[in-house]
């Protein structure tokens, strides 16, 4: 990097501002100058570190909002650690983390190096936690764990994309008890 090297007061700072003013405003709604402004950083800063909004909110969102997430439920009980697992994704995903993966799955379709770092920051390592947690129980014999994660964050994903029904504690008892009447 040329230039100074970053403070990280104030990388922490432009973090934070994007995820509020995603929060608020809706993915969308934020701009880069925003963001500058928000932080109380000049927007030459900014575009120095990052080159796009997306690129702001997905280190946000890796580095602050997943700070936020517990480790994966590992209590013995396979079901109860598959709700308890799933209730927190979707708590998680009705706020601003929902609100910056909607919004950066949208702008991936159309920028591959992007569809590439939402894989390898958010989707996989979701992905390989739900596997886990299936995996210890709560996936049915026979059943391909990779259908099962894709079944699972297919309907969050329909249901946040839609908004035609809610994604909350009861989506993730339904699937919870689905899987557990198909063992």
């Amino acid at each position: 990097m040329v230039g100074r090297p970053r403070s990280e007061v104030a990388r922490k700072a432009i973090l934070r501002a994007a995820l509020d003013l995603c929060s608020r405003d809706g993915y969308q709604g934020v701009t880069m100058k925003g963001i500058a402004e928000a932080a109380g950083s000049g927007r030459q800063t900014v575009y120095r570190w990052w080159q796009t909004k997306a690129q702001v909110l997905l280190e946000g969102l890796t580095e602050i909002v997943t700070e936020e997430i517990e480790p994966t439920p590992a209590g013995g009980d396979a079901e109860a650690d598959l709700v308890a697992f799933l209730r927190q994704t979707f708590a998680f995903a009705n706020g601003v983390a929902g609100q910056v993966v909607v919004g950066l799955m949208a702008d991936a379709q159309s920028d591959p190096e992007l569809a590439a770092d939402l894989r390898e920051k958010i989707i996989g390592p979701r992905r390989r936690a739900l596997r886990s947690v299936l995996e210890r129980g709560a996936l049915p014999a026979g059943v391909n764990p990779e259908l099962a994660v894709d079944l699972i964050f297919g309907a969050m994903w329909y249901r946040l994309l839609n908004r035609h029904a809610a994604v909350n504690e009861e989506l993730a008892d339904e699937i919870a008890g689905l899987l557990a009447r198909m063992r």
